[in-house]
């Protein structure tokens, strides 16, 4: 038998756990406000900084948009140099194109740049002699490291019939990548390179602290897919990196004994 103070003892614990479940157990309204306030919103997710900026688009596709360099519009060739003296280049401008001259050797711009996209057309002769790697070989040096043919090479080479080695082919990232189809047009037809180029970059100690990639368009194929480089492109020997900030692009004048090729609208824009 319980006395008057063991019965309010009893009654002021069940008190004591009603008052705690009353905290701890949310009501089924007050369970529908926290599912509505944890539900996601689409704005949450939104991004509305930096804008990119405008850029006006050309009315025919190979044509500059509005923030390119222009490097050959076929008037002159102001914006380059020959590589082995920085002069002024002394390739031959004619009817809107530009002919590699031979004997002046590789030109390149009065610029140099990082990270880009490019857009440069060429033609190899119709009248084109000669086989394999000595047939109309040129070459779009995507970073020009020094002097003759050092740096980063997109090879330029007739792939029209012409056998050669599959690392420098037309398309190929010379001795280094396969390109992943041939879209070469025949002798005499105008064929052009769209390219995104990201520079390679190093630490104070001129090691690697991150590589060099490349995209190839060719005619609007698919030609390199991000391609990591392994270094330089070399005729002899394994690539390497060379520490660098800034460098022009170079066109290559090939010693090859086939008539020499042509190159039309070359413009870049350098990206952020």
């Amino acid at each position: 038998m319980y006395t008057p103070v063991d019965m309010l003892t009893r009654l002021s614990k069940l008190l004591f756990c009603a008052s705690l479940l009353l905290v701890t157990v949310p009501s089924n309204a007050q369970q529908d406000a926290q599912k509505t306030q944890a539900k996601p919103k689409p704005e949450e997710t939104e991004v509305w900084q930096p804008v990119p900026k405008v850029v006006t688009p050309a009315a025919e596709c190979n044509a500059p948009p509005s923030d390119a360099i222009v490097l050959f519009d076929g008037k002159n060739i102001d914006q380059w140099v020959d590589v082995k003296d920085h002069q002024p280049a002394t390739w031959d401008v004619h009817d809107g194109v530009m002919t590699v001259n031979k004997k002046g050797g590789n030109i390149e711009t009065k610029r140099s740049f990082k990270d880009y996209q490019l857009h440069v057309e060429y033609k190899i002769p119709a009248s084109i002699t000669g086989t394999g790697q000595g047939r109309g070989n040129s070459g779009v040096f995507l970073a020009s490291t020094g002097s003759g043919d050092d740096g980063y090479e997109l090879q330029v080479l007739d792939g029209y019939n012409n056998s050669t080695y599959v690392n420098g082919m037309v398309g190929s990232i010379y001795k280094q990548s396969i390109p992943l189809a041939n879209a070469s047009r025949k002798p005499g037809e105008w064929q052009s390179y769209d390219v995104a180029w990201t520079a390679p970059t190093f630490n104070d100690d001129g090691s690697v602290k991150t590589p060099a990639y490349v995209t190839v368009f060719l005619n609007g194929v698919l030609v390199q897919n991000h391609f990591e480089l392994k270094g330089q492109t070399l005729y002899i020997g394994k690539p390497f990196y060379k520490k660098y900030d800034t460098a022009p692009i170079k066109l290559q004048a090939h010693g090859d004994k086939s008539e020499p090729m042509s190159f039309r609208n070359i413009w870049v824009r350098e990206l952020p």
